[in-house]
């Protein structure tokens, strides 16, 4: 049997649109799915798998807004949409809750919860709420430039390592 490559989806961490670009969700996953220039136009096929991708993160009704008008948390779920398209072994998020308002960011981490299950993908990210990896995470890595610890999150957030690293005189737990 050979290796398969595993797919891997991305989502950067909170790029920027233009407010005024008239670029809307449904012309960013045309863009990134298709070979047929958006300009011509969505074909009913094409939005209809569009919509499916939405689904998988509750977001179907963002699909005609522009994409520069997106919220944090509206955009962090477009961009997450379509990273699961087609659906990856592993999942990569580059602070995937900058820009993600209080109340949105547990809604945000339950919903990659549920995709890790559903999907049965590993999820790598990055953060620096280290309050969320406790609730969230099954094992922390601790970089500064170099892998430092690695562990539960009460273990690395409970270490001399990470009080070195942040100065801090007591854990985060």
């Amino acid at each position: 049997q050979r290796n398969r490559t595993p797919k891997i989806g991305y989502v950067p961490q909170s790029p920027a649109f233009d407010p005024g670009d008239p670029v809307t969700v449904a012309d960013l996953f045309a863009c990134c799915m298709s070979k047929r220039p958006a300009v011509l136009g969505i074909s009913k096929r094409m939005r209809s798998k569009i919509l499916t991708c939405l689904e998988r993160v509750q977001s179907e009704d963002l699909i005609d807004k522009r994409v520069g008008t997106l919220s944090g948390g509206e955009l962090q779920r477009v961009l997450l949409a379509l990273a699961l398209e087609p659906i990856p072994n592993i999942l990569i998020l580059d602070e995937p809750l900058s820009g993600v308002d209080v109340d949105g960011i547990e809604t945000l981490m339950d919903m990659l919860d549920d995709i890790r299950k559903k999907y049965d993908l590993s999820i790598l990210m990055t953060t620096h709420d280290f309050v969320t990896l406790s609730k969230y995470a099954d094992q922390v890595a601790l970089i500064e430039r170099t892998l430092v610890s690695v562990g539960t999150p009460v273990e690395v957030l409970g270490s001399d390592a990470f009080r070195k690293v942040f100065n801090r005189k007591g854990g985060i737990l």
